[in-house]
């Protein structure tokens, strides 16, 4: 079996199949290894109802833009998977399932890399580091003073309302999975507790459009890293609160609250039988409303500007307000038999031993190029565009490291290139 390529992917998400074709296309040796099976994060880290926030229209991965027939619909989850599955199969990738990368390490500067995997040893001349992001679920000590007959769960692991145990349940965070995974047990009639953070919502229509499609318009997903008027903080900020369930439709949280769900500030401790939360139920409400309006009212401007004939909207309305803040809830007396943290992930870069991290354990690097010759990143959020960890933008990110490797290439062992091109023509 061969051991030594001239790329080496790693990771078999939307990131590294896509590096992959555009790779195959310029007929560079390489290979991809996925520790799991092609879909595997999507079919079996998603809950069941879970669907794309964006339109399938923004599906755009190299060479396999959105097949069906509703591209202003929002894929679920078998779709997203069969989706990802027949892009593969579209192209035939060089690919490795259920091989895990262990280390991945350089001895010198000029030397090639070394990785230590689950199926052996393997060496490369460059390597593409395709994970993502997103790899050990944030869950927080105060979690260990909970009793042991309360179920908890990451995000990642609830799949329905049926699959948890009778009672109440207690969702921590409101990030897209936080109010989606809240709004899945609240339309069940289970009766939930949502604790309140500081993410953004997002309008879902407006003025006779999905916001995407303005936003589309005004040339937000062009905008770069390097561009970004808050570039410093962007990446590590939260997404904002919409969904694509039903057709698409705006998350209210106020709403739900008119509706019965309990609505608290953020989760600050838990001493013996009882939640104690941050007074900023309020607080956060409003700055999300602000967010949602904020962006109404970008689109306000460009419509005004470009002279577009649209129908006016109404200014939004809160439709319900805190009176006062509950600062402490006993989960006992309440019937708490379930917690879901819906807190995100933190990235674990650990595996990779060489020196391109900064001091908080991410890697530094100018639109996925490191500091290291021949190390590259793909696939996270914002490496250059906001699309670049999602299906839309991932195709310009991969088409630029495909190039950049093969100049790399060039460079370094001319004539290389060339017969490897010529063989993948006549093959």
């Amino acid at each position: 079996m061969k051991k030594h390529y001239s790329v080496i992917v790693i990771g078999g998400g939307q990131a590294g199949l896509s590096i992959s074709y555009c790779l195959k296309n310029q007929g560079i040796d390489h290979i991809v290894l996925e520790k799991n099976q092609i879909g595997y994060s999507w079919q079996a880290k998603r809950w069941d109802t879970f669907c794309l926030v964006t339109p399938n229209w923004q599906c755009t991965l190299p060479g396999y833009h959105y097949p069906g027939n509703d591209p202003n619909g929002f894929m679920e989850k078998d779709e997203i998977v069969n989706y990802i599955q027949e892009y593969a199969k579209s192209f035939n990738p060089p690919i490795k399932e259920g091989v895990e990368v262990f280390k991945v390490r350089k001895n010198q500067p000029g030397g090639l890399f070394e990785l230590s995997t689950s199926l052996g040893n393997y060496t490369a001349d460059q390597v593409v580091i395709a994970t993502g992001s997103y790899h050990q679920p944030k869950i927080p000590r105060m979690a260990e003073k909970l009793p042991e007959d309360i179920l908890q769960l990451h995000s990642s692991h609830y799949k329905n309302p049926q699959s948890l145990p009778e009672g109440e349940v207690l969702v921590v965070g409101t990030g897209q999975s936080g109010c989606q995974i809240a709004e899945d047990l609240h339309l069940a009639k289970r009766k939930v507790h949502l604790c309140v953070g500081g993410a953004p919502r997002s309008p879902r229509r407006y003025r006779g459009k999905d916001v995407v499609d303005w936003l589309d318009q005004l040339g937000y997903y062009d905008l770069t890293i390097e561009n970004h008027p808050d570039k410093e903080n962007v990446r590590t900020k939260t997404n904002h609160y919409v969904t694509g369930r039903s057709g698409g439709h705006e998350i209210d949280l106020r709403t739900f609250a008119k509706e019965g769900m309990q609505l608290y500030g953020s989760l600050k401790d838990i001493k013996e039988d009882s939640l104690e939360f941050k007074p900023n139920l309020k607080q956060n409400l409003d700055r999300a409303d602000e967010v949602a309006e904020s962006i109404k009212k970008t689109i306000d401007e460009y419509i005004t500007k470009k002279q577009i004939s649209v129908p006016n909207e109404s200014p939004y309305q809160s439709v319900w307000q805190p009176e006062t803040e509950v600062l402490e809830l006993n989960y006992k007396q309440t019937n708490i038999s379930s917690v879901i943290w819906c807190i995100g992930y933190q990235a674990n870069f650990s595996w990779i031993e060489v020196p391109v991290f900064d001091g908080l354990g991410y890697p530094s690097h100018d639109r996925g190029v490191t500091s290291v010759r021949g190390l590259y990143f793909l696939g996270l959020p914002w490496l250059y565009t906001w699309g670049s960890g999602r299906f839309s933008g991932i195709a310009r990110d991969a088409e630029y490291l495909c190039d950049y490797i093969a100049d790399k290439m060039k460079y370094a062992y001319p004539g290389t290139l060339l017969a490897v091109n010529e063989a993948a023509i006549g093959s």
